[in-house]
């Protein structure tokens, strides 16, 4: 699992930050086939809180697929990640 905050400087509206967050749940479900979701700040215009899961059976895949849709995020969306925590559990 990882949550992050990522702070989207310059957004001028509600209706332009929903239209980034989306755009980048959708790429990272698509691209890393995790499971994304805001999780806070959504009345925020500045920030945005963002979760994201995977099931798997090997903890060092579940923690490099978090480590590439980290840096995808990084790349991709135009902001700057402030937080974030990356935990894996095993049963």
């Amino acid at each position: 699992m990882i949550q992050l905050i990522i702070e989207l400087p310059g957004i001028g509206s509600i209706k332009e930050k929903r239209r980034i967050v989306n755009s980048l749940k959708d790429r990272l479900s698509k691209k890393y086939k995790i499971s994304v979701a805001e999780v806070d700040l959504q009345s925020s215009l500045c920030f945005v809180q963002l979760g994201a899961a995977i099931v798997s059976n090997s903890k060092r895949f579940g923690e490099s697929v978090m480590q590439k849709a980290l840096l995808f995020i990084e790349e991709e969306v135009p902001g700057r990640v402030q937080h974030v925590q990356i935990l894996s559990e095993i049963y």
